[in-house]
Parts: C-alpha cells; structure tokens; sequence
C-alpha cells in the first residue's frame, strides 16, 4: 500500500484479509438486509437480492462503517480497490442503484459535499 492512505482503504485491506482466512465473521445485517461476505450474498427479507460485484463492496463498506460519513474518494478507493481513473460520479450511480434495489432511499443518506453514511439507530 502506498503512503498516503485512508484508515478506510487499510481497513477494508485488513478485513479482506482477514475474512479470506476466516478470522472475522461472514455475516453482516443492518435492518432487513444481511450479507454474508463467504458466500457472497444479499439477503433481505429472506429473498436473495441480485446486485453487482461494486454494489457488494459499496454495501459492505456502509455495514462495517455504519453512521459514518464515507467520503466518494474513500468509497472509489476501498470498493474499487485502485485509484479509480474515471470520476466520482459512478459512486452515485452505482449508490443510487443500490439504493433502489434494497428500498434504502431514506437509510443511504447523502452527506452534503462529502459522500455518503449508512444511518443505522444505537
């Protein structure tokens, strides 16, 4: 990894690490949703969602940082796994998507100028 990095990316590094050799639990949930990262699968409701390989990572990021504001840079970054040579704007396509997909209209909230937050209640 080079300098400078995001404890974000490091972190996503290090647990994907980690799941790979089986240290750290599969399954993730926030309300409705559960995904379980060995399997590499949604499930909400009981019904498995169909979403893309970035979606995945995009949804995995928001369940292992919940309530916090992830920047775009952060989000390309961790979810693409290399300086993404396009812009920012395919994580809001691809956000939007998800958005869409899971019913998270008002669960994905847009952090104004940054990015974007899972809001999940303590």
């Amino acid at each position: 990894m080079l300098k400078p990095f995001h404890p974000v990316e490091l972190q996503a590094r290090v647990d994907g690490i980690l799941t790979r050799h089986g240290a750290l639990g599969t399954a993730l949930s926030a309300y409705d949703v559960t995904l379980d990262t060995r399997t590499h699968t949604v499930v909400q409701q009981g019904q498995p969602v169909d979403v893309t390989p970035q979606e995945f990572a995009l949804l995995h990021l928001f369940m292992r940082h919940k309530n916090m504001a992830l920047s775009r840079e952060q989000l390309l970054e961790a979810a693409w796994g290399y300086d993404y040579l396009g812009g920012t704007r395919t994580v809001d396509v691809h956000v939007q998507r998800l958005r869409s997909k899971l019913g998270w209209e008002d669960i994905i909230k847009t952090v104004y100028k940054l990015g974007y937050r899972l809001d999940v209640p303590q």
